[in-house]
């Protein structure tokens, strides 16, 4: 089977940065299916392995984590899907990923795709959407429901891909008010038009932007992106016994003697503890991903699809990886067929 990875850690702009090649398709054993992969999307996380998970010598690793596509085969202790069923998922950073034609997945982790989308559609929003769903309702404790909350919910960088969805699970599934950050008019479009009621820019003191808007309390906060940078900021706007959620890399550990003062709770999300650790409640993450589905398909949520940049090949990821390095993308950047 066709496939795309790598076999040494190195710069995007390297000729072998990523590299087409071919590969044994894999077999399925006890709760895994193989899916035959038609589409996949690229998040940060694809270029944080590249840079920083160097394969062992003769072995090529193949990245990727969101997948939508069709069940080609099950193993034999399967029992929530069948060959031929639609499928979406984020993958495990346990395993290969879905840069691949064929792939083997947990099925606990796995949902049914959304009807109304294509796999292109589909692909732009598994991993953003589990960890969007697990930060607001999980680690920040927010109950779903349109009853009136008197709170205001803060999403640092409100046009990424978890931006994207978290804006529309928050103002369509709860009662917060919604305030997004985004320093580009495209990304400040982008986020009114997915539901934030506010948008301000990160690039430029926040708290005097929040200040001036005469909104509820900030007693969440979800740090996206660049929160080594923002953190001081954050510790400040956030409300006293407020939560801050985080889901990035900061290059230098917060200083979470600033939320001392405020009782304020901090919070890591990652999407891969489930499958990394097999809890017990990791099919949780198929129980999500279906509701995703039918909120798509209720017209509730809508794609985060950005771009389609071709055919699933090394070039075409290279691409998708220099976008995500610089930062400037919006939604999300997919790939379909092969």
């Amino acid at each position: 089977m066709k496939a795309v990875g790598y076999r040494k850690s190195l710069p995007i702009d390297a000729p072998d940065a990523l590299i087409d090649f071919e590969t044994d398709k894999p077999e399925p054993r006890g709760r895994d299916i193989r899916v035959a992969v038609k589409a996949i999307s690229a998040n940060p996380v694809d270029y944080k392995v590249r840079k920083r998970a160097e394969p062992k010598a003769g072995d090529t690793k193949i990245l990727g984590f969101d997948a939508a596509g069709v069940v080609d085969a099950v193993g034999p202790d399967v029992s929530l899907f069948k060959p031929g069923d639609e499928v979406w998922y984020a993958g495990s950073i346990q395993r290969q990923g879905t840069n691949s034609e064929f792939h083997l997945v947990d099925e606990r982790i796995v949902g049914h795709k959304p009807k109304t989308l294509s796999f292109a559609q589909s692909a732009a929003l598994p991993l953003t959407s589990i960890t969007a769903w697990e930060l607001l309702f999980d680690r920040l404790g927010v109950a779903p429901g349109k009853s009136v909350d008197p709170r205001t919910l803060l999403i640092i960088g409100g046009a990424g891909g978890v931006g994207s969805i978290l804006i529309q699970l928050a103002r369509r599934l709860t009662g917060l008010t919604v305030v997004a950050t985004a320093s580009r008019p495209e990304s400040r479009k982008w986020c009114l038009d997915l539901g934030a009621h506010h948008v301000i820019d990160h690039s430029r003191p926040m708290k005097d932007q929040i200040d001036s808007l005469k909104i509820p309390p900030v007693a969440l906060i979800a740090a996206l992106t660049n929160t080594e940078q923002h953190f001081a900021a954050l510790a400040d706007i956030v409300a006293p016994q407020g939560k801050i959620g985080l889901i990035d890399d900061p290059a230098t550990p917060p200083n979470v003697m600033l939320l001392k003062g405020k009782a304020v709770s901090l919070h890591w999300e990652s999407m891969f503890t489930r499958s990394s650790f097999q809890t017990d409640d990791m099919i949780a993450q198929h129980n999500l991903l279906d509701d995703v589905a039918s909120l798509i398909d209720n017209g509730v949520l809508r794609t985060t699809l950005d771009k389609v940049l071709g055919k699933i090949n090394a070039a075409n990821l290279k691409q998708a990886h220099t976008l995500l390095e610089g930062g400037r993308s919006t939604g999300k950047l997919v790939l379909e067929g092969w």
